[in-house]
């Protein structure tokens, strides 16, 4: 779990970016930050692994308080995915997902399977391995960048509108595989977007924040669309948000039904010669 209490981000010039946040975000599920720009959210999240540390206020990581890690340490045991993936150029993508293990002194061999396994995981092709960054098309980038943030396997993971350098046909692509990877691991995910049915989508819980760094709601997807706390987001949500909330319980009716399915046994094979022969036995 990460907890902000009190948490306050002001600047020397006295612009406050965050105010006075208190905040739970629960383990092993995805919490999305959203808002418009200028809101704090980015600033939020970078405090987590103290990119930025808060002007007041305490912000803890499964209790601990995050002053008392040395900031580098900190952030290799957090993954951390940014817009455009943030790769090194110069090295090869099969060495940019290794960089942490590196860094923690794991063998190279070693680091390097891992490397190729996650490449797998993520959807990308391991024939990819030795290519560079510019010769990947954006959406392989992304998935790179997920890679590298998971293979040092962190409990927590912060992802910056990581799919938003991308079209909305490839958005749509990362955001699936990103549900099944996070089904599969469970990590505790701060994600930031300004996309609302990218959050929608992707939330267990979400926190609107508007300008100024106030935190105007957490809830679930559909309490936020059923119950907006205040006018500001009920703009922010936008005139179809009840056309948003109708296709969100569609697609949680849709997935219940195939859960219900894929739990219904499959009916038993008939005997060699059909019924007839079944009857014949008897």
């Amino acid at each position: 779990m990460i907890t902000f209490t009190g948490v306050t981000k002001r600047y020397p010039d006295g612009t406050v970016a965050v105010h006075d946040l208190d905040l739970e975000i629960a383990a092993g599920r995805i919490t999305v930050l959203v808002g418009p720009s200028g809101c704090g959210k980015t600033t939020t999240l970078r405090m987590v692994n103290r990119m930025i540390d808060p002007t007041s206020g305490t912000i803890t990581v499964d209790g601990r308080d995050i002053r008392e890690v040395d900031p580098p340490r900190l952030r290799r045991g957090i993954g951390y995915v940014i817009q455009q993936a943030g790769l090194f150029p110069h090295r090869t993508i099969i060495d940019n997902i290794a960089t942490v293990p590196y860094l923690l002194h794991q063998d190279k061999k070693q680091a390097r399977t891992r490397a190729l396994e996650l490449m797998e995981r993520v959807g990308l092709d391991t024939a990819l391995a030795k290519r560079y960054p510019a010769q990947l098309s954006g959406g392989q980038q992304q998935r790179v960048g997920v890679a590298r943030a998971l293979a040092a396997d962190p409990p927590v993971m912060l992802m910056d509108e990581p799919f938003s350098a991308v079209d909305p046909i490839v958005r749509g692509q990362l955001q699936d595989e990103f549900l099944r990877l996070q089904s599969e691991l469970e990590k505790t995910i701060v994600f930031v977007t300004h996309d609302i049915d990218e959050a929608v989508k992707l939330g267990h819980r979400i926190a609107v924040f508007q300008v100024g760094g106030v935190l105007a709601q957490y809830a679930t997807p559909d309490e936020l669309l059923a119950n907006p706390a205040n006018d500001f987001v009920r703009d922010f949500l936008g005139g179809d948000r009840g056309i948003r909330r109708l296709r969100f319980v569609q697609e949680l009716d849709a997935e219940a039904a195939a859960e219900r399915r894929a739990a219904v046994p499959e009916p038993a094979e008939p005997p060699p010669g059909g019924e007839a022969a079944a009857a014949g036995e008897r």
